[in-house]
């Protein structure tokens, strides 16, 4: 079939590669910022935390509801995300999850009050979920196969870049401006994304799967459900009616989600999958990783400007040889796995986490050395490093091709999930033994709720023991992959 130009005759063929050229080029500069943009927004609030509190007031539980709202819709929207591109059209979702998370990012900014502030991060997450997805569905489809492992590779190096200098980025506007500049630079970013995306990006659409609404909406539920009773212990304790009535609700909707999953035509959560014991296993270390490096992460930030006097800048500093270890050492972990197998990777790189983190938590106090920090800093990084692209690879591994567009979606949301209970728990029990009024009341919490973050990746360690093997097992779920899930299954690498 010859190609023609809009004037009937036959086009160039050097005119139709640059255009298509050009497009590529396009399609990856456009995702990779929205991406970097979205991924940043996930940690640059850390270091805020204490000025934001300053600022607007409340509690604990305030600051783990700024990082919670965001993370928690993120994760229930992503499935969702991908699902409604595929059959509304991908550039048009894509576009509208970027304008919806600029115009939270300016509420954010304006928010007059903690409660306002939480909503907007809210919103945000679901922006959020529907540009992560649809960003590398949309740069996959520009490229072709042969050249999608590098430029997908880039990418996933620009989003382990945003975790990288999350908490450093936060803690430079921070300091040199204020808090609400963290979510106003967002504003210019997002708008000209959108506005070149809807110029320079070509729609798309992939096959028409029936959504899981009633499942997604269960799992979302139940989280909220479990999430909130947890926070709402740092205020009113165990025995709270509340806390209890939150609980058992959670506890009520996952028997649901479950009883649901069985019976539905195009289940979110195929039930055949979690049959699967590699697969299984694989993503509870995912979960405890996840839970364990963002629950530490969000108590470290409370330690070193509360506990110990240091300015946002300062704290964000002090992360990077923890955040920006996976820069260096990821890439390699992945090579290695392909050699060794994924089992060792996590479990030792979950182990070595788990020990960091612990030497910390026994020395840490209001006058403590930072070189006496740093080297276990160090250590937990490695450790992250080496189990966070083995993780996806393990549970992709034990199941069949053709599910691994939902097996991946699974695994992206609930790495996500295990960031926002491992911030609960953790929160609860520093607010047993500490409080943020001053810097040995600080330390007070600290401590041990840093050593249950170390507990949470040593539970990882063991479940990565489970994994086995056996590079590939036979799944009983049923159901094709829909197109375009290959942005879950990059996403949940990263």
């Amino acid at each position: 079939m010859v190609t023609r130009d809009t004037s009937g005759r036959p086009a160039d063929p050097a005119s139709t590669s640059r255009t298509g050229q050009q497009h590529a080029g396009w399609a990856l500069a456009l995702t990779s910022v929205s991406f970097f943009m979205v991924a940043l927004d996930a940690l640059v609030v850390i270091t805020a935390l204490p000025r934001i509190r300053a600022g607007l007031g409340g509690s604990l539980s305030t600051l783990e509801w700024t990082v919670n709202a965001y993370t928690l819709t993120f994760a229930a929207g992503i499935i969702a995300g991908a699902a409604i591109g595929d059959r509304l059209g991908r550039r048009r979702t894509y576009v509208a999850g970027l304008l919806l998370f600029t115009a939270a990012s300016a509420a954010c900014a304006l928010a007059p009050s903690t409660g306002a502030l939480i909503a907007a991060r809210a919103v945000q997450g679901v922006g959020a979920a529907f540009v992560t997805p649809l960003s590398l569905t949309i740069l996959t489809g520009a490229y072709p196969a042969h050249r999608r492992g590098t430029i997908v590779g880039i990418w996933g190096g620009l989003g382990g870049l945003a975790i990288a200098c999350g908490p450093l980025v936060g803690g430079a506007v921070v300091n040199g401006l204020n808090w609400h500049w963290i979510f106003w630079v967002n504003v210019p970013i997002g708008l000209a994304a959108a506005g070149l995306s809807l110029l320079r990006l070509t729609e798309s659409r992939g096959r028409a799967a029936r959504l899981d609404v009633p499942g997604v909406l269960l799992a979302a539920a139940a989280a909220t459900a479990l999430a909130w009773g947890l926070v709402r212990t740092t205020d009113a304790g165990w025995g709270n009616a509340q806390v209890i009535v939150a609980l058992t609700a959670g506890a009520v909707l996952i028997g649901g989600l479950a009883a649901w999953e069985r019976r539905a035509a195009e289940p979110m959560l195929p039930p055949g999958l979690l049959r699967i014991r590699a697969f299984t296993a694989a993503n509870l270390a995912g979960f405890c990783s996840f839970a364990a490096i963002t629950s530490a992460a969000f108590l470290m930030s409370q330690y070193f400007q509360l506990g110990q006097g240091y300015s946002p800048l300062a704290t964000g500093l002090r992360f990077l040889p923890w955040t920006a270890t996976p820069t260096l050492i990821a890439p390699l972990a992945g090579a290695v796995a392909d050699r060794i197998g994924t089992r060792p990777l996590i479990a030792t790189g979950l182990f070595l986490q788990a020990a960091g983190l612990a030497y910390i938590a026994v020395v840490a106090s209001t006058t403590t050395s930072y070189v006496q920090i740093v080297v276990p800093l160090v250590v937990a990084g490695i450790g992250i490093s080496m189990s966070i692209p083995a993780t996806p690879t393990a549970a992709l591994g034990a199941i069949r091709p053709q599910d691994a567009g939902k097996a991946s979606g699974v695994l992206n949301t609930l790495q996500r999930f295990g960031a926002v209970f491992g911030v609960a728990i953790v929160s609860a029990v520093f607010a047993g033994s500490g409080q943020l009024t001053a810097p040995a009341a600080v330390t007070s919490g600290f401590r041990p709720a840093l050593a249950v973050s170390a507990a949470i990746s040593l539970l990882g360690a063991a479940s990565a023991l489970a994994i086995g093997k056996a590079a590939r097992a036979r799944s009983g779920a049923a159901g094709e992959p829909a197109p375009g899930r290959p942005s879950v299954q990059v996403a949940a690498k990263v």
